[in-house]
């Protein structure tokens, strides 16, 4: 049995702690040591690995010191910058830690070497891929995000997306705003309002949904294609141009 919890970290950020056999657990994108080391020792549980998704601070600050009190290995992009780096991942790989059994993906555009780990139903995404958004171009390219999002996009839909930031609101508004008429859009924004005001987090979310809501998975739709092409007074021909043209307009939303 499989569980996964949310470690809330700084303002935004959640550091997702996946649980298996009795006490072992696995954490994802450690920004911060400190409320990992809370949860750990309050609930007597044992650090079995470090899942790392890209080499942003907010993702990886807190190896160095959990790895002080837990020898553990670290998964992560085949990178430098990734901290106690024991085990580079490449596409297509398989995990096993336990009863953890995780595929790599990558998943590069937010940054080149970004990678999600997929199993047991859950897809662990990072910063490719948000709740009714995705991430900003950090130094991939918009074709590359786009091509990951569609990779993404071809898991069972009931795939459930833990993502590592509560933007969701943020993102809803400009999903809107692209699409005003989208009732499931409409739909969503109650229910995480009502999440959000209840001090829960909005995720995780599932592939379904996103796929009923995200503007960004949505670039053949025909009613995201007119509102894209609207917006910046050109015809769009493609798809990943729709795409293109979206996280441009996202950057500089309000």
């Amino acid at each position: 049995m499989i569980k996964i919890s949310p470690i809330p970290a700084y303002s935004d950020n959640y550091i997702w702690l996946i649980q298996f056999g009795d006490h072992q657990v696995a954490v994802v994108d450690p920004g911060d040591a400190a409320p990992i080391q809370k949860v750990l020792q309050q609930q007597r549980l044992q650090l079995a690995a470090i899942l790392v998704t890209h080499n942003h601070w907010d993702h990886i600050d807190g190896i160095e010191i959990l790895l002080q009190q837990h020898q553990v290995p670290v998964f992560g992009p085949a990178s430098k910058q990734t901290p106690g780096l024991t085990h580079p991942c490449v596409a297509g790989e398989q995990i096993q830690i336990g009863e953890l059994n995780l595929d790599v993906m990558d998943v590069p555009g937010h940054t080149q070497d970004h990678i999600a780990y997929y199993g047991h139903q859950a897809l662990f995404c990072g910063d490719t891929l948000f709740a009714a958004g995705c991430g900003r171009l950090l130094g991939g390219s918009a074709e590359q995000l786009y091509d990951s999002l569609n990779n993404i996009a071809k898991l069972p839909i009931t795939t459930e997306i833990y993502c590592t930031h509560e933007y969701t609101l943020s993102n809803l508004k400009f999903a809107q705003a692209v699409e005003p008429k989208n009732q499931q859009i409409i739909q969503r924004i109650v229910t995480e309002e009502e999440k959000r005001q209840q001090g829960q987090p909005t995720l995780p979310s599932t592939l379904q949904l996103e796929l009923a809501t995200n503007p960004f998975l949505r670039c053949q739709s025909n009613t995201v294609i007119n509102s894209a092409e609207k917006f910046s007074r050109q015809t769009l021909n493609s798809p990943a141009k729709v795409f293109k043209l979206l996280r441009c307009w996202k950057d500089d939303f309000s």
